[in-house]
């Protein structure tokens, strides 16, 4: 009576509750309510509904704690509220719409009556409420793998990776974009005509020297003069007619920028030590070039730049990394003219004082030049080295750079490029931020992690580089336009140039590298990276192994070979020749010409140990330890791949566009024309060859075979035809997208189902019922797995059984083949007795008693048998129950093993 009465006070206030929504909403649709009667009351008015266990629970539990007023607060507008969720009973932060408060009665157990109360704080829930909802869409946006729960399913989990892969593959997009931009071929063959015109043309016509095989003074002075001259001033076309005036344009198209400078460093006298015996004999010592020793006294003429000493801060310059030394920025410089005719006077007047002597250690020739035709600069260094040796080395530098951005359409759309890298790298450091916040140190025990931090504070540092090289390019740009014959000191962007495409290319690398991590989730993909990890501490060993013997014949090669050959003149020269010996690039002949004692045997035993055995150790590690995961993967249960989900999510799509035919569809037309009967061939033969497995077959038709005579009847027919345009049905809802009730007591058909099994608003009336066109329901699932435990625990009986029936005859058989040596042996035994005239009664007494008990043996045998078979008692290894010992006594066993002893006389029993 109490239940009833409680029921119908929630029917009268469910209508009170229609009526406010009626008088507030129009004919917005209502949401279920939360009391168990109100539920079942809408449960008869809206038959599609079905009350969930939860709910139910959750009622209960309020009714035992006792009487509540349910108020229905609306904060949303009335098209929230027809959205909401009708499977929770109130609208979730993100469903708005209504929302049902309790609020519990007086002391007397009364309720207050059922009339709208607008609680004072009305704003702060819809605040709320919208705070979380900005969250959880900002959770969303950089939702990844490491912030997802630990307890999600496989192809949530898999979604996430899909997710931040496909957001990463767009970062490499833009990268690569952004760095193939910014070079092209162009700038190849812009270098390659600037130095040939500069390095490789002869120092004259009766000469065949160049810059690269300069070797004395005169040498680069007949250079500066002829060469450098003719390649830095284009003055004349070739039909004799005269360029514009004081500019030149190398190869007619580019044009030099300024004036060049020619500068030089100097060592000065007395920095190195001579002998007491030789001080009579050398009176000036110059040592080899470093700043502490570098010379800053006036010299020659003592009078302008070229003379005197000017320090690396005036000069804007920085250190250069030659071959012999690093030298600083200072120096003593001359900048030359725009015209040939007044560098030709500067250059001669340079030579005539002695600019160079014999405390230079280093000369530098700089310039740039501007090709506007492909918006390029290039900034050209060429650099002689004087050692204290004497004689002089050569290197230079041609940097191709792009200093003017934003000209050409490609230019703008290289800077959306550069927006949006920037906008990823801001994304991907929040990201970053967010996982180190949740994870906290074990963060960073991730290989993976600690690259992703790495990009990170490389592309910070690229995009800091590019910011300063673009707003130094147009100050240098702007005093180089208001005074001419000055020199453009372009060094700095060319070095910072150089580091920025440094840390580009690094940047680039790491980036396809982290694909790695993506394509871990494949079985194949991942036993590169499995196979390196395992093999790790083997690799480790092996390396200090291959390391102190390579490093032995590197000692062995610089001493022996380092004074004659020039790929053994440095020790990490060394280093990098015996690499290149491993790889077959070697020249044995210079080798043997060393040293014609152990040059042959240093290469010989070093090809030896080092290709022939290190070499296939490292090879046979990495060989077996992928044998090993290949193995241990494929016993490795299988599981959802990225591959798989994609592929589910393109099949899906298929049958949503009407592009593909679903399950449903296949079976209806197999069974339409099937006619009155179908039997399990026919389907399956048309089934499969419409790309059906036979496991989805089978459940199938197992699951309307009620017979087992494989056929379906007309009574079969129909109701799978019932079940399947049930399905039709539903999977027109889901097409059409409706919002349907959440039911959680389903089971998923298949791997295309559990997806919309996990969405909030995916079950429908087929999941309740529990029928499917490709599966079962969870009872009979439930049943079936029963059976399948039952059969596993009668297979392995049976096979226990065979296994003791397998026992019991080996054991036979070695009771047989002993008991056939012994009656060999005693068969000897008594032959030898005959044949010796001895006295054999006792051999045959032996005879006698050993068949007699055989005999026996085999009686109780056939009786302990037959008792066994009545009985149902498990025999024992020799044909005994298993509660007696089977084996012979310890005097038979003695006889037994005895037998033949002392040359076959003697028998001991």
């Amino acid at each position: 009576m109490a239940g009833s009465g409680g029921c119908r006070r929630g029917r009268e206030q469910l209508e009170l509750e229609r009526l406010g929504e009626a008088a507030q909403a129009g004919s917005c649709p209502p949401s279920p309510p939360l009391s168990a009667c109100s539920r079942q009351a809408w449960s008869r008015d809206n038959p599609g509904f079905e009350p969930e266990e939860e709910g139910a629970a959750a009622a209960a539990a309020a009714a035992a704690a006792g009487p509540v007023l349910e108020m229905d607060v609306e904060w949303g507008s009335p098209a929230a509220g027809a959205s909401s969720s009708m499977g929770s009973g109130a609208a979730g932060p993100g469903g708005g719409g209504r929302r049902q408060r309790r609020v519990p009665a007086g002391r007397g157990g009364t309720a207050v009556p059922g009339r709208h109360q607008v609680p004072p704080d009305g704003a702060a829930p819809h605040r709320a409420a919208w705070a979380k909802r900005l969250a959880r869409q900002l959770r969303g946006l950089w939702g990844t793998r490491l912030m997802e729960e630990s307890n999600i399913s496989r192809e949530r989990y898999l979604k996430s990776v899909l997710r931040e892969l496909v957001t990463y593959m767009v970062f490499l997009v833009v990268l690569c974009v952004l760095t193939y931009g910014t070079v092209s071929s162009s700038m190849y063959y812009y270098t390659r005509v600037m130095s040939q015109l500069f390095l490789e043309t002869p120092v004259s016509k009766m000469e065949k020297t160049d810059f690269k095989t300069l070797s004395t003074m005169d040498d680069f002075w007949k250079f500066t003069e002829g060469p450098l001259l003719d390649g830095l001033y284009w003055e004349m076309w070739y039909n004799n007619k005269t360029m514009a005036e004081n500019k030149s344009f190398i190869y007619y198209e580019n044009l030099l920028l300024g004036v060049p400078r020619i500068r030089q460093l100097k060592v000065r006298n007395g920095s190195c030590s001579i002998p007491e015996d030789l001080k009579d004999e050398i009176k000036d010592c110059y040592d080899v070039y470093s700043v502490a020793d570098e010379d800053t006294a006036p010299f020659g003429l003592q009078n302008g730049t070229a003379w005197t000493y000017t320090n690396e801060k005036d000069l804007n310059g920085s250190s250069h990394w030659g071959l012999i030394a690093t030298y600083s920025g200072a120096g003593y410089y001359q900048d030359l003219s725009r015209t040939r005719e007044m560098t030709a006077v500067q250059i001669a007047s340079l030579k005539k004082n002695l600019w160079l002597d014999r405390g230079t250690r280093a000369a530098f020739i700089d310039f740039s030049v501007y090709n506007a035709n492909i918006n390029l600069f290039c900034i050209v260094r060429l650099l002689v080295e004087f050692p204290a040796t004497g004689g002089l080395v050569t290197s230079w530098q041609f940097q191709p750079v792009r200093l003017i951005h934003y000209i050409s359409t490609f230019d703008f759309f290289l800077a959306a490029c550069e927006m949006a890298f920037c906008l990823f790298v801001l994304y991907y450091m929040v990201e970053e931020i967010l996982e180190i916040h949740i994870h906290r140190l074990h963060y960073f025990r991730s290989l993976w992690n600690c690259l992703d931090v790495l990009i990170i504070v490389l592309s910070v540092a690229a995009i800091g580089i590019s910011i300063y090289r673009t707003s130094t390019v147009d100050t240098l740009l702007k005093k180089l336009l208001e005074d001419q014959n000055s020199f453009p000191n372009f060094e700095p962007l060319a070095y910072w140039q150089m580091q920025f495409n440094n840390i580009a290319a690094v940047t680039v690398f790491f980036v396809w590298i982290k694909l790695f991590k993506f394509v871990n989730f494949n079985r194949t993909m991942s036993q590169l990276s499995t196979t390196m990890s395992r093999c790790v501490k083997d690799v480790v060993g092996f390396a200090i192994m291959f390391f102190i013997i390579f490093l032995a014949y590197a000692q062995l090669a610089y001493l022996v070979f380092g004074t004659q050959i020039d790929d053994f003149s440095t020790f990490q020269d060394c280093i990098f020749t015996q690499f290149r010996i491993i790889l077959g690039d070697f020249n044995f002949t210079e080798v043997e010409e060393a040293n014609r004692i152990l040059g042959p045997i240093y290469f010989t035993t070093f090809v030896f140990f080092m290709f022939f055995i290190l070499l296939n150790m490292f090879l046979a590690i990495i060989n077996d330890t992928y044998s090993e995961v290949k193995s241990d993967m494929a016993q490795q249960k299988a599981e959802m791949e990225l591959s798989d989900l994609i592929r589910k999510g393109y099949n899906k799509a298929m049958i949503k566009l009407k592009l593909k035919k679903t399950t449903v569809d296949d079976i209806s037309e197999s069974l339409r024309q099937g006619g009155g009967k179908l039997n399990f061939d026919e389907l399956r033969r048309d089934l499969k060859g419409k790309g059906h497995t036979d496991a989805e077959i089978e459940a199938i038709f197992t699951k309307y075979d009620q017979d087992g005579d494989q056929e379906l009847t007309e009574h079969e027919h129909q109701q799978m035809r019932d079940d399947l345009e049930k399905e039709r049905e539903d999977l027109d809802l889901d097409r059409s997208s409706l919002p349907r009730p959440l039911s959680s007591r389903s089971f998923p058909r298949s791997l295309d189902d559990s997806e919309e099994d996990e969405d909030e608003d995916s079950g429908h009336s087929s999941r309740r019922r529990g029928s499917s066109s490709s599966g079962v329901s969870y009872e009979e699932f439930q049943v079936l797995m029963r059976r399948v435990d039952r059969m596993e625990h009668s297979i392995g009986s049976i096979v226990s059984k065979i296994d003791a029936v397998i026992v019991k005859l080996e054991a036979m058989e070695r009771a047989k083949l002993k008991r056939r040596d012994v009656l060999g042996r005693l068969l000897d035994g008594v032959t030898e007795d005959e044949r010796l005239g001895r006295d054999n009664e006792i051999h045959r007494e032996q005879m006698e008693r050993l068949v007699r008990e055989e005999l026996e043996r085999w009686e109780s045998d056939d009786t302990a048998s037959q008792m066994s078979h009545r009985l149902g008692t498990p025999l024992g290894l020799n044909g005994q129950p298993r509660s007696r010992n089977s084996r012979p006594s310890s005097s038979q066993s003695d006889g037994i093993d005895g037998g033949g002893g002392s040359g076959g006389n003697n028998i001991h029993v």
